[in-house]
């Protein structure tokens, strides 16, 4: 710390950090979290984006406030350019709200490939570690949703066996379109259970038709659990009926 850093109080990665109480204030006077938002907007550390990346983790009433002050916030954050990258990527991997804006900001910094590899990165670690809400887990999955990346299939293969309907339900509809044969055993493998609830059941027919895979093995379990307009064929792969 420098002599006018006392004065000043602090140095500059210090007063951004200062001021993250601020700008994830919901209550109070708006005008404070406003102004503490432009501070950061206006300093060049990669702790300013850090603390502005937290204002996208709350929502404050009126809601039209709230939607101005986050595209503020994100015309602030995108200003950084290149810089802004890592603490965004940061905040990806290791924040459970506001993941579609991460991405959407990634999406404006960085080309889609290392989009792609951010979701993977999230993904893996998601699948290492519990988490209570699914609702990140479903964001990225989406993201990934079509993209022809041979990173994404072994990401998103783990999610099958998710605690949550909803992130087993996106899982399969990522898998649906690569054809990554490893997948093909853990889809039945839901498919066939049990405990797997119907809608559950069928995104598994349907990502199973779409992928192509012989059911042939399975025959016996899988002819029950056929809903229109899934039929097998004769070569034993799920089809929807014309």
């Amino acid at each position: 710390m420098g002599l006018l850093d006392i004065f000043t109080g602090g140095s500059g990665p210090e007063k951004a950090l200062k001021l993250k109480p601020k700008v994830t204030q919901k209550y109070g006077d708006p005008a404070t979290r406003q102004k503490a938002i432009q501070q950061l907007g206006e300093m060049k550390y990669p702790e300013a984006v850090s603390v502005l990346l937290a204002r996208f983790t709350i929502t404050v009433d009126p809601l039209t406030t709230d939607a101005d002050e986050k595209e503020h916030t994100f015309e602030l954050v995108k200003s950084f350019g290149k810089d802004a990258v890592p603490p965004i990527v940061e905040f990806l991997s290791k924040t459970e709200p506001a993941t579609s804006w991460a991405l959407r900001l990634l999406g404006e910094l960085v080309s889609e490939d290392e989009v792609t590899g951010a979701c993977v990165n999230a993904l893996q670690h998601l699948s290492a570690h519990y988490t209570k809400n699914p609702e990140k887990k479903v964001v990225l999955l989406h993201h990934v949703t079509g993209r022809e990346d041979a990173r994404v299939a072994p990401a998103v293969l783990p999610f099958l066996e998710d605690m949550s309907d909803d992130v087993k339900i996106a899982a399969l509809k990522a898998l649906a379109s690569l054809k990554y044969e490893p997948a093909r055993e853990p889809m039945l493998k839901l498919l066939t259970a049990e405990e797997t609830g119907r809608r559950v059941q069928t995104s598994a027919l349907s990502a199973l038709a779409d992928s192509g895979f012989s059911v042939t093995d399975k025959r016996a379990q899988v002819e029950p659990l056929l809903v229109e307009p899934f039929v097998l064929d004769k070569d034993g792969r799920i089809q929807r009926r014309a």
